[in-house]
């Protein structure tokens, strides 16, 4: 998926109140932009690393920038959490996602479980129904190692329990993780971020949730869904 307009280069300066960050333009304006990551971005926010925007002339948008990638040492990040669902739609709906191919119908954002949404509702003639729920993973701690998440969330395990419903109630639950980072060959649990979605995912797994996992190909002109990746489970420890 190509980015809608060009991006630009620039350095942090601060990443701050999750959704803003202040950075130098390569012309030296400093700007605010938005950050679309709700997460810790842990090792992806430190100041001085090199970061890419992308800007609008949208009237009703208050910021005119918005932070879509940044530059680690041997490869690319993309910061932009939703991302992946705009990508992974036309993905499904090409029947280029291996795994969840062969279905007729792609549906985003249904209503199931307890007041929740599944972020894709797979649905095909003769065959169970699939819900697909993705989570977009950019933390790295192990060279090449990618985990998911990178702090504490209690909405993803409510949602592990929910796929976990589902499964039990004879439909396909999937849940998938898709790595924004090029620099990653494998995925896996930070555990020691957060025991309690660790656990839920142990539940999940036991109930019939299946895990799928791909890469990205990340550069400055867009991001495309990649081969799929292995998953370690449990977690390793990290020392």
């Amino acid at each position: 998926m190509r980015f809608q307009t060009p991006l630009v280069p620039a350095v942090l300066i601060r990443r701050y109140k999750r959704f803003l960050a202040d950075v130098r333009l390569d012309d030296g304006r400093e700007v605010t932009a938005h950050c679309a990551n709700p997460g810790s971005m842990m090792g992806l926010a430190e100041p001085g690393m090199r970061v890419w925007l992308e800007p609008n002339d949208d009237p009703k948008k208050k910021l005119k920038f918005g932070w879509r990638l940044v530059e680690v040492q041997g490869g690319m990040v993309g910061v932009d959490t939703s991302l992946p669902n705009r990508m992974l739609r036309a993905s499904l709906e090409a029947g280029a996602v291996a795994g969840l191919d062969g279905y007729d119908t792609v549906r985003p954002e249904q209503k199931y479980g307890t007041g929740s949404r599944i972020d894709f509702l797979l649905q095909g003639a003769g065959r169970a129904a699939a819900y697909v729920e993705v989570k977009s993973v950019t933390l790295s701690r192990v060279s090449g190692l990618a985990e998911f998440p990178d702090s504490v969330t209690a909405r993803g395990a409510k949602h592990l329990a929910e796929l976990a419903q589902v499964a039990q109630g004879g439909a396909r639950a999937v849940m998938l993780y898709l790595v924004q980072r090029t620099d990653c060959d494998r995925v896996s649990l930070g555990g020691d971020i957060d025991p309690a979605y660790l656990a839920a995912f142990a539940k999940a797994r036991a109930a019939g949730v299946e895990v799928l996992c791909f890469g990205c190909r990340i550069t400055p002109e867009g991001v495309w869904l990649d081969a799929p990746l292995p998953f370690a489970s449990p977690a390793p420890t990290i020392g």
